[in-house]
Parts: C-alpha cells; structure tokens; sequence
C-alpha cells in the first residue's frame, strides 16, 4: 500500500436535501428516488476525492446508520419496535431492536453488490474503492434473542454464513477493499471473551482471505458523537492481533493518542491505519496538528504500515466540517510524506 495512505471508515453525512427528501419518500416515484440515490453517491465521493483521499467509499448513502437498514433484507425479522426510551438526551438506547420471527435468511443478500456497482460508476479513475459489510456479531445485536435463538451468540452464529456469502459475492466481484464492521466486538470485548470475539470474526472472512483485501475497524460507537463502551484498547489485545485483516483500524484522535504502543504490537504483523481526525469534534485540526499526530505514530510503524483516517464514519458530522477534516487528513499526511521524500 502507498506510505502513509488516506483512508475513510465508510460513511459520510447525507446531504440536506437527501435528508428532507427520505422524510417524504412517498411524494417520490422510484425513478426519482434511484436518481436521489446515485446523485448522494456522487456528492460523497466528490467530496472524498477533491480532499485527496486514497481510498474512498460511497458514504454508505443508502444505508440507515452504517448497519440498520440491512434487517430490510433479512427473512425472518420483524419491524423494529418502539426503543425503551424516546425522550431526553440522544444515544444508543433510543434505537428499538427487531423481534425474530422465523429462520434468518437472507436471499437477495446484503445489498452490498448494488452498492459496489454504483459506486464504480460514479467514482473516476484512481482511489481504491471500499465496502463495509457489518459482520455478525454487530448485526446481532439489534435482534431480540427468544425460543429460535436463545441469545447473542446463537443470533451471531446464524447470521454468520449470511455475512460471509455477502464476502463471498463482493470477492466474486472483484471488490478492491471489504472492510468487515464489527464495532461491537471492541465495545463489548471487555466483558466478553476475546478470543471467541477473534474466532467470529476469522470464520466470517475465512473464505475471501487473499481474494480482497480485508480491513477492520475498532472503535467505541459513534452514535450521535457518543461512545458506548469503555475507550480501551487493553482489554482486546494480544487476542485481537489474531484478527485475520490486512489492516486494523483504531480510534486515536479522540484519546488524545491513548495506547499508542498499540499501532507497535499490530504493525509487527499487519498493516494499522489510526483516526488522526476527531469525527466527535467539530474543531478542524489544521495540517500542521494531523501531521503531528502522524509524526507520533510513526515512532511505533514504518510508513509502509501505517495508513492514516478519521476516528470514525462521518455520518453523524455535518458535512461541512466532514468536508475540512477531510483536506486537514490529507494534507497533514502530505507534509509528513514530504519530510520523508516518500
């Protein structure tokens, strides 16, 4: 990979319009709706390549959250229910979870395809084009576990080979970078086993290894800018250095740098991309504080293992200031590349 590569998470904010107009979808035909679709796609990736960023996605335009809509394409799911909590401050728990009503399956598949073959439509000649696929463990944990799956792990182990043919298809496609999101593993690794957390995940990718390159991301959630988890590194490693990714992301801008020795342990094995840019913030860290950053890191991997990122998906940051953080990571990185006469 290119010495300190620009790279994104997967999702970036909807545009205004967008917004207004999935609010009233039914005044729209769905001629109109695909050209909705496929003018967001275009407008994220516009922004991601006039920043200069080296890999980009769609900004997961179609997708609610980075995970949620994909329940749409699951039998045996219900409707989500109403969250336990509508009112006071904004966080995860004012998300409803959808009953299981029969045995997962997922037929049409994920949707990802479609995603993938737009986004080479739209995108020009250059950046390397990522898809995320939510991974199981994640996708399971807005399903109510009841009689058919008795809890989070038997929901996982059913939605697993669903997630892996999903791999499969992208591979099959030709799919430059799979990034399987399981945030939730990071979130819940403390109290979790790792090493099951870590046998998940392999048995997910296990057939598309060396046939795509494979990323992952760990980070502590990001709905509406707020974390879910304890901010800790310490409790998934060593474990999770068996991750069978080619990359492994991690949340650092938003730590203040915390566990650096982290991106040392992951780069003696595999490439590590870290956030130098803080989605939690709406301070646009100029080039000269992200080139300091990567600076830092780079005490702990040679530039040819290091790859460089915001902390997390953009989506729940204005677009504006997604737009400058974005020209702030690349330039940042330009001058660090500079110094080095890479």
């Amino acid at each position: 990979m290119r010495p300190l590569k620009t790279t994104v998470i997967g999702s970036y904010p909807f545009p205004g319009w967008l917004e207004y107009a999935t609010e009233r979808l039914e005044d729209f035909g769905a001629d109109d709706v695909a050209e909705l679709v496929e003018d967001a796609v275009i407008a994220a990736v516009h922004d991601q390549v006039a920043a200069g960023v080296d890999v980009v996605s769609d900004g997961e335009q179609t997708r609610l959250d980075f995970n949620l809509s994909f329940y749409g394409f699951l039998e045996g799911v219900a409707e989500g229910g109403p969250p336990s909590r509508r009112f006071g401050p904004p966080a995860h728990d004012q998300r409803g979870k959808n009953a299981v009503t029969g045995e997962l399956a997922a037929p049409r598949g994920l949707g990802t395809l479609e995603e993938l073959t737009r986004l080479r439509r739209v995108a020009p000649p250059g950046p390397v084009l990522k898809v995320a696929v939510p991974g199981p463990y994640t996708l399971a944990g807005r399903l109510l576990p009841g009689e058919r799956y008795a809890d989070r792990w038997a929901l996982t182990e059913a939605l697993l080979p669903l997630v892996q043919a999903e791999l499969v298809a992208l591979a099959d496609a030709g799919c430059e970078e799979v990034a399987v999101d399981e945030p939730s593993m990071s979130c819940y690794a403390h109290q979790e086993d790792p090493e099951r957390l870590v046998d998940v995940f392999n048995r997910t990718v296990g057939p598309v290894v060396g046939r795509t390159r494979l990323s992952t991301h760990l980070c502590f959630g990001n709905y509406r800018a707020r974390a879910v988890a304890p901010r800790r590194y310490a409790p998934m490693f060593p474990a999770f250095l068996e991750l069978v990714a080619d990359e492994i992301h991690l949340e650092m801008a938003s730590r203040e740098l915390a566990e650096a020795e982290v991106v040392g342990a992951i780069a003696e094995r595999k490439d590590v991309a870290v956030g130098v840019i803080d989605v939690k913030s709406y301070y646009v860290e100029p080039p000269d504080l992200v080139a300091g950053r990567i600076r830092h890191f780079l005490r702990f991997a040679p530039p040819e293992r290091l790859a460089v990122s915001t902390d997390c998906g953009l989506s729940q940051t204005a677009r504006w200031a997604a737009r400058a953080k974005l020209r702030s990571l690349v330039a940042g990185a330009a001058i660090v590349r500079g110094e080095l006469g890479l």
